[in-house]
C-alpha cells in the first residue's frame, strides 16, 4: 500500500490496478496482513474481496429494551464518567435515557480523550453488543459512538470481511472502503439487454452497494449486487478463454493427414467394433489435424469408455502422415501401463513404440533417444522425462496428454516446444457436470465418450456395514479360488497421513492373517520402486489382494481384478468412488464393488452410496455429485486448474455460466481484436478480474 497518485490517471483503471492507498493513521504492520486476506496489494484486490457477512445495526432500542447478547443501537445521554481506582479496573461511562441507566466500559482507556469526546450532558448514538454485569446492562468497547449531528454517517448495516490473526475487522473494513473510493464509472461491457433483463445496477454501483449495504440482503451471494459482479467475473473469464481459443486457431500450424491404411489395419485387428462415440471422436480429431492450425482438443470419457483406442488411431494417422507422436503420463507406472495397452494396437498398425521414463538407465535409453531423433520410433510414451534437454524428436506432430489436471500449463508448453506446431490431444477420465464444463475447458474443443465398448462386463455394487466384514473375506476367498484378484482401498484422511498409514497397516495385518503372502500393499510413503514392485506382484498374480490408500493409480489396468473393496466408503466423494470402481471389470469376468460403511450413516452419505449402486454412468454420477456437494466442491481449483473466483460462488452462480459464455462468445466472434467500444470495455473487465493476458494478446494481434 502506498500513497494515491496526484496526477490524472492515464486510463480509468490506473488507480484501481495500482497499489491500494493506506488509510490515514493505519499502522504499517497491517499492510502485509491486509494483502494476505485480499490476495494481493492492488486496490482491485480489495474491492473484489466479497464480504463474508454483515452486522445489522438498524435495531434502535431504549436502555431498558436492550436485549443481552445482541448488537443494538441506542441513543443516550452521557450521565457521568466513573474513573477506575486501579490500572486493572475498567473505566466506565454511565449513560442514561428515559428508561434507565447503562455503562460503557473501556479497558486501558485514555481518560482525557474520553472526557473531551463525551462531555456530560451530551447525547450520542452508541452501537455494540449488550452484556449484563452485576445486574446492570453494559456495552464493552462499543463499535461506534456518533454525535447526533453526524447520525447520517452512522453505518446501519456494516459488512464483515475475512480476517487473519492480528488483523482487526475495523482495520480491514477501512482498507476496503479506501479502495472502493477509487472505483471509477466505467463503460458497460455487457450487452445492454443483460442488466436490463435482470434489473442490475452498473458494475461500479454494484460494488459500492456490496461494500456499503443498506440492508443485510445486499451482501448475499444470491442478491442482485453480488450476482451482477459474479456474472461480470464469469463473462471476463469466458471471454479470455474464447480469445485464447481464437488465437490458437489463428496460430500457424500444419496439416497432418493420414492415408487411413494403417488405421484400417488396426481396426481390423480388434475383436469388436468401435462405439459411435469413439467413431465421432476419431472423425473430429482427424478434421482438427487436417487444418493448418494446431488442434487443442479434450477427449473426456468415463472409465473404460475407450480413450486409449481413440488416441491410438490419432497416433496411427500421424505416423501415416510421416510425423511422430508423444504420449505424456503423470507417473512411471501409468506410462508403462499405457505402453502395455498401446503396444498390441500400434504393432497391429505397423508402428514402432518406446517407453521413456526418468528411471531408464543403461544401454536401452541411448537407443531410444537415438530412435526418436532419427524418426525410427513412431510413438514415445513417457513422463516428465520427455522435457529433458537431451530428448529430441525428428518431427513431433502430435502430443497426447493423459490426466491433464496433473500437469501445469508450463509442462504442456515445454513438450509443445519439442515439435513443429504439434497438434495436442488431452485426455481426462474425470467426468464433470456439463453445466460446468465450459468453465474448465472453454479454451478447448471437446469430444465426449459417453458410450462403453461392447463386451464390458457389468459391475455389481453392494453397500455393506463393516459388521459384515467376514462375508467380504469369504467373497475374496471364492474369487482367489477362481484365479481372480481384489483391491482393498482404505480411506484417505488428508489431515493425518499417520492415521491413513495406520489404517492401511491394520487392514494389511488382518488380511495377511487370513490370506498370508497373497496380500501386497501400496501407500504414499513407499518409494516409487517399492510401489512398482508391489504392483508387479499383483499384476503377475504372485499377490492376489492389493491393499492401498487412494494412491492407487488412475489408469492401472489389471484385467484379473474383479473385486473392489472400499473401506469406510462414506468418507469418499462420489466421483472418487466411481473412479475406484472403474479399476475392476476390465477383463472377461463380471466384477463386484463392495462399499463398506460404518454406522451411523448420514443422509448425504446414504444418498451417495445409493447413487453409486443405481448407476455406472460417470456423467450421470457427476451430475448427482454436483447436486449433493455443490459446484464449489465438484469444480475445485485443484481439479480444474482455474484460479480462485473472487465474486463467483459456484454453488449459487453456476446457472449464470452458460449465459455468460454465450455472451462472451458472441463478443469475441464479432470483435476478436476487442477494438470496438464494447470490446475495449470488455478488456477492462478482464483486467479487473485478472485475466487480461488474453485481451492484451488479442489487441496486439
Amino acid at each position: 500500500m502506498g500513497s494515491v497518485m496526484s496526477s490524472p490517471p492515464a486510463n480509468p483503471l490506473e488507480k484501481l490496478l495500482a497499489v491500494s492507498p493506506a488509510p490515514r493513521g493505519m499502522r504499517r504492520d497491517m499492510t502485509a496482513l491486509i494483502e494476505k486476506v485480499a490476495g494481493g496489494p492492488l486496490a482491485r484486490d480489495l474491492v473484489l474481496l466479497a464480504p463474508s457477512g454483515a452486522v445489522d445495526r438498524r435495531k434502535r432500542v431504549t436502555i431498558a429494551e436492550a436485549p443481552e447478547g445482541e448488537i443494538v443501537t441506542l441513543e443516550a445521554e452521557v450521565d457521568a464518567h466513573l474513573a477506575s481506582f486501579s490500572p486493572k479496573s475498567p473505566y466506565r461511562v454511565r449513560l442514561r435515557d428515559e428508561t434507565g441507566f447503562m455503562s460503557v466500559v473501556y479497558f486501558r482507556p485514555q481518560k482525557e480523550m474520553l472526557e473531551r469526546m463525551w462531555p456530560v450532558g451530551q447525547r450520542r448514538l452508541f452501537s455494540g453488543k449488550v452484556e449484563t454485569y452485576n445486574g446492570e446492562r453494559q456495552m464493552t468497547h462499543p463499535d461506534h459512538v456518533v454525535d447526533l449531528e453526524k447520525a447520517d454517517s452512522f453505518p446501519t448495516v456494516e459488512p464483515v470481511y475475512p480476517l487473519t490473526a492480528g488483523l482487526p475487522g475495523r482495520t480491514m473494513a477501512r482498507a476496503v472502503k479506501a479502495a472502493v473510493a477509487l472505483v471509477p464509472e466505467l463503460p458497460e461491457w455487457l450487452d445492454p439487454g443483460t442488466p436490463a433483463r435482470h434489473g442490475w445496477e452498473s458494475f461500479a454501483e454494484s460494488l459500492r452497494r456490496l461494500h456499503a449495504p443498506l440492508e443485510p440482503g445486499d451482501i448475499l451471494a444470491s442478491g442482485p449486487y453480488r450476482t451482477r459482479l459474479a456474472y461480470d467475473e464469469l463473462f471476463a473469464r469466458q471471454a479470455a478463454l474464447r480469445l485464447r481459443r481464437a488465437k490458437r486457431r489463428a496460430h500457424p500450424g500444419r496439416s497432418v493427414v493420414g492415408t487411413g491404411e494403417k488405421a484400417q489395419t488396426l481396426l481390423a485387428s480388434l475383436p469388436f467394433a468401435p462405439t459411435g462415440a469413439q467413431t465421432r471422436a476419431v472423425a473430429a480429431i482427424a478434421e482438427d489435424m487436417a487444418k493448418p492450425s494446431p488442434m487443442h482438443r479434450l477427449l473426456q470419457g468415463d472409465v473404460g469408455s475407450g480413450k486409449t483406442l481413440v488416441a491410438a488411431l490419432a497416433m496411427t494417422a500421424s505416423a501415416e502422415a510421416g510425423v511422430q507422436s508423444a504420449l505424456m503420463a503423470p507417473t512411471d507406472i501409468l506410462a508403462r501401463q499405457h505402453g502395455a495397452t498401446l503396444q498390441p494396437l500400434l504393432e497391429a498398425a505397423g508402428l514402432t513404440m518406446a517407453v521413456l521414463s526418468g528411471r531408464d538407465k543403461g544401454q536401452e535409453r541411448p537407443a531410444i533417444l537415438a530412435g526418436m531423433a532419427a524418426g525410427t520410433i513412431d510413438v514415445v510414451i513417457g513422463t516428465h522425462a520427455l522435457f529433458q534437454s537431451e530428448v529430441a524428436f525428428k518431427d513431433l506432430g502430435l502430443i497426447v496428454i493423459d490426466e491433464q489436471h496433473r500437469f501445469g500449463v508450463s509442462d504442456r508448453a515445454r513438450l509443445v516446444e519439442k515439435g513443429v506446431f504439434p497438434h495436442v490431444l488431452v485426455m481426462s477420465a474425470t467426468p464433470i457436470p456439463r453445466t460446468l464444463a465450459l468453465a474448465v475447458h472453454g479454451d478447448m474443443d471437446l469430444s465426449i465418450l459417453d458410450e462403453k465398448p461392447p463386451g464390458r462386463k457389468p459391475i455389481r455394487t453392494v453397500a455393506l456395514p463393516l459388521s459384515r466384514l467376514m462375508e467380504v473375506y469369504d467373497a475374496i476367498d471364492r474369487a482367489i479360488a477362481k484365479d481372480e484378484r481384489a483391491y482393498w482401498v482404505c480411506p484417505l484422511i488428508e489431515e493425518s497421513e499417520a492415521v491413513d498409514l495406520a489404517a492401511v497397516e491394520d487392514r494389511l495385518e488382518a488380511l495377511r492373517e487370513r490370506f498370508g503372502d497373497l496380500v501386497e500393499v501400496v501407500h504414499g510413503r513407499m518409494s516409487a520402486t517399492s510401489r512398482e514392485a508391489a504392483m508387479d506382484r499383483f499384476k503377475t498374480g504372485d499377490a492376489r489382494i492389493l491393499v492401498a490408500t487412494t494412491v492407487i493409480e488412475v489408469g492401472v489396468n489389471v484385467p484379473e481384478a474383479t473385486i473392489m473393496v472400499i473401506e469406510h466408503a462414506e468418507r469418499f466423494g462420489l466421483a472418487q468412488l466411481h473412479q475406484l470402481r472403474g479399476r475392476i471389470g476390465r477383463g472377461d469376468k463380471p466384477g463386484a464393488c463392495l462399499l463398506l460403511w460404518k454406522p451411523p450413516l448420514g443422509e448425504t452419505a446414504k444418498t451417495r452410496l445409493d447413487a453409486l449402486r443405481r448407476s455406472d454412468d460417470g456423467f450421470a454420477i457427476a451430475e448427482i455429485d454436483y447436486t449433493l456437494r455443490g459446484a464449489g466442491d465438484v469444480l475445485g481449483v485443484r481439479q480444474s486448474g482455474l484460479p480462485p473466483f473472487r465474486m463467483v460462488d459456484p454453488e449459487v452462480h453456476a446457472k449464470l455460466l452458460g449465459q455468460a459464455d454465450q455472451e462472451a462468445r458472441l463478443l469475441v466472434d464479432r470483435d476478436p481484436s476487442l477494438s470496438s467500444p464494447r470490446g475495449q470495455a470488455a478488456a477492462m473487465a478482464m483486467a479487473i478480474f485478472g485475466c487480461d493476458e488474453a485481451s492484451q494478446e488479442a489487441r496486439a494481434g
